[in-house]
Order: structure tokens, then sequence, then C-alpha cells
């Protein structure tokens, strides 16, 4: 039996081993199981992997992203580059950290919001500077997209404050959501920004999945903005984890084209169905 799962301090929140377990049951992959293991604190992931040998694959969610990494024998190109790990490979011989955070963002927001169509049209928020942050921060920065990075305390040089952010409004923005708030179980929670000032033109990106609609979509919408949630993110993280831990073939950049995420699925799946692997 090969075991795959998430690590994190608290999981009351994770679609994951739904996700799995409902994958494993359509596509008939057998001899495989996902489970969900707490940590009070990192170093008890060395425990984790001394008592459970069957071990193939990980992910990590919050607030291990980064503190993993010390753990790791090695870090893939992108893991290395955003300083942040939410996947984890595990061989024979070395435990390998990967960043399929990133992968899900860009393919996920694309869909929504062409990535060639930001740059100079939209100003750019991302809502904190943790672990998702960093991947979030890296695939703009891939795309030459400009963007202010905000936190509840403004440091000079790094970020302003949420209460600063009506300040710096374009006449488009795109704000991105990378902290936990309004996630479940503190669904009245959200980032404390003036909402008065949310137009039509306006998009939302929340990484947030659970609830689906989270208190912040919930502002946005009310003031006719666009609203996208993570759950998108979430399965495609999940699918090129998947990947990864099982050698497999990679959704073509190319393909991120498609207007909305049912389409982004079927070139997926027709990929997955006829065993390509494209050149990117």
């Amino acid at each position: 039996m090969r075991t795959f799962g998430l690590i994190g301090k608290t999981l009351t929140h994770s679609f994951s081993k739904t996700f799995f377990e409902n994958k494993f049951a359509k596509e008939a992959i057998v001899g495989v199981e996902y489970q969900l293991f707490e940590l009070n604190v990192i170093t008890d992931f060395e425990f984790l992997l001394a008592t459970q040998p069957n071990l193939v694959g990980l992910n990590v969610t919050i607030p291990y992203k980064q503190t993993i990494i010390p753990f790791l024998d090695e870090l893939s190109t992108a893991a290395q580059a955003i300083g942040a790990v939410n996947c984890v490979q595990i061989t024979k011989s070395k435990k390998i950290g990967h960043n399929t955070d990133a992968f899900g963002f860009e393919y996920s927001l694309n869909a929504h919001l062409p990535l060639t169509s930001i740059a100079g049209n939209y100003c750019v928020f991302v809502f904190g500077t943790g672990g998702s942050s960093k991947a979030v921060q890296y695939i703009l920065q891939q795309h030459n997209i400009n963007f202010m990075l905000v936190s509840r305390e403004a440091k000079i040089g790094s970020s302003i404050a949420y209460s600063q952010v009506a300040e710096h409004l374009g006449e488009r923005n795109l704000y991105i959501n990378c902290t936990p708030l309004g996630m479940y179980p503190n669904v009245e929670t959200c980032p404390q920004i003036d909402y008065t000032k949310v137009t039509k033109g306006d998009v939302f990106y929340d990484l947030v999945y659970n609830p689906e609609e989270t208190l912040l979509l919930q502002h946005a919408k009310q003031k006719g903005a666009v609203t996208i949630n993570g759950l998108p993110m979430l399965h495609l993280q999940a699918e090129e984890s998947w990947r990864i831990w099982n050698k497999g073939w990679k959704i073509p950049f190319c393909c991120i084209g498609v207007i909305n995420t049912v389409q982004l699925t079927i070139v997926y799946y027709f990929f997955k169905l006829h065993q390509i692997a494209p050149a990117l």
C-alpha cells in the first residue's frame, strides 16, 4: 500500500483527503491511500517518516511550507526560487521538495483573467507574505506583473498596510488573498480593506476554498466585482502533485489560454487519456 498525505498543524478545513479519495475511486487507482497528518511542530516530521514507511508523497499546508525545507534533501528549481514547499516527493534515498501552488495559481488565474492582460491594466495587491504568497509572487514576477504586498502592518520598502490599499488603487484592481482570513472555521474574518472603493472592474482571487465563498468574496460580489475562489487552484496543484509523485506528464502552458476551468479540465484529461507528454 502506497501512502500519500497532507501535513499541517490543523487540517479540519482541508478538502485534500476527499479530493484524492474521489480521484482514486473514479480512476480505479488501487493499492493507495491518502491520510491527514496533523503535526504540532515541524520537528514531528521526522517521527512521521519513521512511523510511516510506506509514505511516498506528501502535500504541505500552513504553517509548514517554509519550515519544512531544512528537513528535505533537495528542492526543485521552482521551490528553490520561491522559498516554500507544498509537495514532497519521497524516495528510498531522498526527500525532494516541490511547489505546485505556483502551478495551480498560474493556470487557474489565467483561465479567468489572461495573465497577458494584467500588466499595465491592473493594480495588483497581494494579501499576506507567507508560503502561498511567495508562490503567487513568483508567478507574477515570471509574467512581469508589478504588485504590492499587503499585510497587517506596513513595512518600509516591503509592504503596505490594509488601511493603505485605498491610496494606491487604479482604474482596475486585482486583489489576491494569500492569508487564511475567512477560512473555516473562522468564516467571519476577512482582510480589512475599504470595500466601498471596490468597483465592477475589479477582480478578487481568494486562495481560500473552504468556504467556497469567503466573506472577502461576498463583499466583492456585492460591489459587482469578479470573484474567484481557491478550489480550481486546489485541484490543479493536487493533480500536479500526483504527477510528480508518479513521474507523469505535465499540462503544457499553452493550454492555459482556455477561457474557463471546465475547458482546462477537458484539456487535462485529453492529454492524460492519450498519454501525451508535450514539450514545454
